[in-house]
């Protein structure tokens, strides 16, 4: 089971800054990956750690994933002629 923290943001010179406790494990000076998700929640790892991450993501699947690739998926056409309307990078 993993631990719960809470942290605190405040406001350094322009920027916000997230306040973590000790026992998160980070040391000062630590450079984090930060991965923002589409429902408001974040995860973040130490940035040398981030192959590992991805490994450990690797592995989770189970080895019959996929094995009949994605099969048949029916998509309308799209108008490549206009710009994106939402998301990210709208």
């Amino acid at each position: 089971m993993s631990n719960e923290y809470r942290a605190k943001v405040f406001k350094s010179g322009n920027s916000m800054a997230l306040r973590l406790p000790k026992g998160v494990g980070l040391s000062e000076g630590d450079d984090v990956t930060l991965v923002t998700h589409g429902d408001g929640s974040c995860t973040f790892w130490r940035h040398s750690n981030a192959a590992a991450v991805l490994d450990s993501l690797y592995g989770a699947f189970s080895p019959g994933f996929m094995a009949d690739g994605r099969g048949d998926i029916e998509q309308d056409e799209r108008d490549w002629s206009v710009g994106p309307t939402r998301g990210a990078a709208a």
